[in-house]
């Protein structure tokens, strides 16, 4: 008769550290020469309160496409193809403090341009 023995739980490396909170900023436009003018001014405003910062990673570009057609009846091969990209990027400031999160509240970006910051 065979005894069934238990294992211990394994340990990841992510527990036996300490998790410091840090400020995941995806920054998400349809030009990629505003959202590379948007993520410099971003890593200016942290570095100027010198914040640790790892990025700006490129993310997959997403590209949607329609195809319409430009005749209502009967030019039925007559189409039009049309498609819109958005260029993301990923920007991690390790531990921020207080100081830098309120510089980036208050940073004025252009037109186009979405953020979304998590603590993470």
């Amino acid at each position: 008769m065979a005894t069934a023995t238990k294992k211990a739980p394994k340990k990841s490396a992510e527990a036996g550290a300490t998790a410091e909170p840090k400020l995941r900023i995806r920054v998400r436009a349809y030009e990629h020469k505003i959202l590379d003018l948007s993520v410099k001014q971003i890593m200016d405003t942290a570095n100027r309160f010198d914040a640790k910062i790892v990025g700006p990673i490129p993310l997959p570009t997403e590209v949607k496409r329609w195809t319409v057609n430009r005749s209502s009846f009967v030019h039925k091969d007559a189409r039009e193809q049309f498609e819109m990209r958005i260029h993301k990027r990923v920007i991690d400031i390790m531990s921020p403090n207080p100081k830098v999160i309120e510089a980036l509240t208050n940073l004025n970006l252009p037109s186009g341009v979405t953020i979304d910051v998590k603590m993470v």
